[in-house]
């Protein structure tokens, strides 16, 4: 699969993006490449493998939960622009 130029500028313009010629010229050729090995990993066979989130199975180091801050409310509050009865107040921005 291969990416034109045409594609380049189509795209570029629905994110509102400026591209010169050349730039759309190497982003096609560059678009194309990726989309070239894509097709390459797609056809390997992948069949009874199981998925995973990590190249190496190593467990994640974890911590206990502590909380270490507590009743900080007044301090935090102290930094709002706008409180009332102990909350932050927002401007409404949905009617």
């Amino acid at each position: 699969m291969s990416i034109d130029a045409q594609t380049v500028k189509h795209v570029a313009t629905l994110a509102r993006l400026q591209a010169s010629p050349t730039e759309v010229e190497a982003y096609a050729e560059q678009l194309s490449r990726i989309l070239t090995l894509m097709e390459t990993l797609n056809s390997l066979p992948t069949e009874g493998v199981m998925p995973m989130s990590h190249a190496v199975d190593i467990p994640i180091p974890e911590r206990d939960d502590v909380v270490c801050h507590t009743d900080q409310r007044e301090a935090l509050l102290a930094c709002a622009a706008d409180t009332d009865q102990g909350h932050f107040r927002v401007p409404k921005i949905i009617e």
